[in-house]
């Protein structure tokens, strides 16, 4: 299985367990950010054959994360902020340019550039902590704590030399096998949890969530209603007011910002979020606090008589909506109504507090400080996922300690990529292969 372009998983044998120093779940932005800062700090690619390193399991089939599944219509000009990987400038793109070709493109180029050991396309099902399994017992030398299936310690401590977390090693269960692993960094972004919020009644016509929209071109002539008071829905009316009839809905009156986003204001509206992940509340986006701003979708929406909001409706009905005795009919309702995290896999490990949830300490799991969570509450922006990446895996280093070198095991077959995959060197450093058996 290669690291980066085309996968070849070919070799994958699903019985066999895999250890690692660090397994970062997600190729996004706060992904790649967290996979630079580990080799920064000397973790090593993972590599077949060997204990130790960190490797980055996605599941997608190519690099680009949640900005390979965009609109086609979304260009650079009205991308809602980007901010470039650490160490690595985006070329100025052509602001006419779709942002599912370019930011893609620029995040393989990423991988390529650092050698990051990106195995895709990989679903993580499940983490849990190998204490947490039936067959777990004590070593009849030590009296420490192992897992009789995976050969590792389960209560903190040493193994093969290098500091093992309290709680110990963690078990990540995929659908191309599991990866027994010190340390966590969740990265998976929301991208695959499109919130879709229930109102009574029934609508014959189309409905979609921005997840799903491609474009204006469907709508044109149309009459559609646009639900949502975020940037997503401020695109969606920019676009489709160009060919047909709009009708914006939001559950409360959005909020404009109309002066200058300064260090200073963001640093405010991200220590609001923080707050309340701090507390173990659900996490509300930073773009919800942020408010809308003057970007060029918000004042291409205004210069065509888009922004006229009206209040959320009570009701679906067969042709449309309906406020009290006010029926009003359309032809479509695209669902601007935000995402949720996707965190589901982490359920075996308990971290969701009272408040419904996870509550952070920076970016570590409070109630776990084998698990980090990047791009996640504050976080959730390109430059709040480039900082949370880097203060994970300094966290992760003063858990863990320095990385020592990989302990080699004895190899297996190794795993030719598939013909034509083999990536080229970039930057002077040679392409990491892994093969995953």
């Amino acid at each position: 299985m290669t690291v980066y372009g085309a996968t070849n998983d070919s070799g994958v044998r699903t019985g066999e367990l895999r250890r690692v120093d660090v397994v970062v779940v997600g190729a996004g932005q706060a992904g790649l950010s967290a996979a630079y800062h580990l080799r920064r700090r000397g973790f090593a690619p993972y590599r077949a054959g060997a204990d130790g390193g960190f490797v980055v399991l996605d599941g997608d089939t190519a690099p680009g994360g949640a900005w390979a599944h965009r609109s086609p219509s979304l260009r650079m000009a009205t991308v809602h902020g980007f901010h470039d990987l650490p160490d690595f400038e985006l070329p100025e793109p052509d602001p006419d340019a779709p942002a599912r070709e370019v930011v893609p493109g620029y995040f393989a180029a990423y991988e390529a550039r650092h050698a990051l050991p990106v195995v895709r396309p990989v679903r993580v099902l499940a983490v849990r902590s190998a204490s947490d399994l039936p067959d777990a017992g004590t070593d009849a030398r030590t009296g420490a704590g192992t897992d009789a299936r995976t050969d590792t310690r389960t209560d903190g401590g040493t193994e093969d030399g290098h500091e093992v977390a309290p709680g110990g090693r963690l078990l990540v269960e995929t659908d191309r096998g599991t990866w027994s692993t010190r340390a966590l960094i969740n990265a998976t972004g929301t991208w695959t949890r499109p919130f879709l919020p229930h109102y009574p009644g029934h609508f014959a016509g189309r409905q979609l969530h921005y997840a799903a929209y491609r474009g204006p071109e469907e709508f044109a002539g149309r009459r559609v209603l646009v639900v949502g008071g975020g940037a997503s829905a401020i695109q969606v009316l920019s676009e489709i007011a160009t060919v047909g009839e709009t009708v914006w809905v939001t559950r409360t009156p959005p909020v404009f910002h109309d002066g200058p986003f300064t260090p200073e204001y963001g640093r405010a509206v991200v220590a609001k979020v923080e707050e309340r992940v701090r507390q173990g509340l659900p996490v509300r986006s930073v773009v919800s606090v942020t408010g809308l701003g003057p970007s060029v979708a918000y004042r291409r929406a205004e210069e065509l008589g888009a922004l006229h909001r009206r209040p959320m409706f009570d009701r679906l009905t067969e042709h449309g909506v309906a406020w009290g005795d006010e029926e009003l009919a359309v032809d479509a309702i695209v669902w601007a109504t935000g995402f949720r995290p996707e965190v589901g896999h982490l359920a075996p490990l308990g971290l969701r507090s009272a408040g419904g949830g996870i509550a952070l300490t920076g970016p570590r799991a409070t109630a776990d400080p084998r698990v980090h969570l990047v791009g996640y509450g504050p976080s959730a922006s390109t430059v709040g996922a480039n900082r949370a990446g880097r203060a994970a895996v300094n966290d992760i280093v003063g858990l863990l300690g320095a990385p020592a070198p990989a302990a080699p095991r004895p190899a297996g077959p190794a795993v030719a990529p598939a013909a034509g995959t083999a990536p080229a060197a970039v930057g002077g450093r040679e392409p990491v292969t892994v093969a995953v058996r």
